[in-house]
């Protein structure tokens, strides 16, 4: 889903950036080796991308998630805002890198419950946070801690939150093309 406003600016490179758009531009081919079409985009406002790169980064260093509940909270989120461009990166990634388990990343990717209880309650919690802003019941964040996560784990959802705000509303508003390496992970068009 992409919104019906496009925006007009063109994805830029580091060959036709002026200076401050090539540093961000460096640092998110030294984060992931290449360019990708959403940073191309997410990079016409510097501060975009910088933050969300900076963001992400750190999501994926320092959460206390592993790095298949960090796709699932990934997922959740990007299939919530309609994302097809993250929704396809983030399958990629759970797919090839994560190793998310295929019954979860199919779950996932329909909204369909997760068999895991544990995956399951993470989902569930990230779902709650993203269907109210961020205002979770005391009882949905109690069931949270009584599935074994912490405090912390609800405020790097938060982060995740975040991060995803950033790449999934860019991505509407420019209409990004999937990258030719996600392309396997679209998800068919709802009929």
């Amino acid at each position: 889903m992409t919104s019906e406003a496009k925006l007009n600016l063109p994805g830029q490179s580091l060959e036709s950036s002026d200076a401050a758009v090539r540093r961000v531009l460096e640092k998110a081919k030294a984060q992931v080796g290449f360019i990708p079409n959403m940073y191309a985009n997410m990079v016409n406002s510097p501060g975009v991308l910088d933050t969300y790169l900076d963001g992400y980064a750190r999501f994926r260093s320092d959460s206390t998630f592993t790095l298949v509940e960090q796709e699932v909270v990934f997922l959740v989120i990007s299939v919530s805002n309609g994302c097809g461009y993250c929704t396809a990166a983030h399958s990629m990634i759970a797919d090839k890198m994560s190793k998310v388990p295929a019954d979860v990343l199919a779950a996932l990717r329909t909204r369909k419950p997760i068999a895991d209880p544990w995956l399951a309650a993470l989902a569930k919690f990230t779902q709650t946070m993203f269907d109210t802003r961020g205002r979770p019941s005391q009882a949905d964040l109690n069931s949270f801690r009584a599935a074994g996560f912490s405090d912390r784990h609800a405020l790097e959802i938060v982060l995740a939150l975040a991060v995803k705000t950033l790449s999934n509303y860019s991505n509407h508003l420019f209409h990004t093309e999937v990258d030719g390496m996600f392309a396997d992970y679209k998800l068919a068009p709802a009929a």
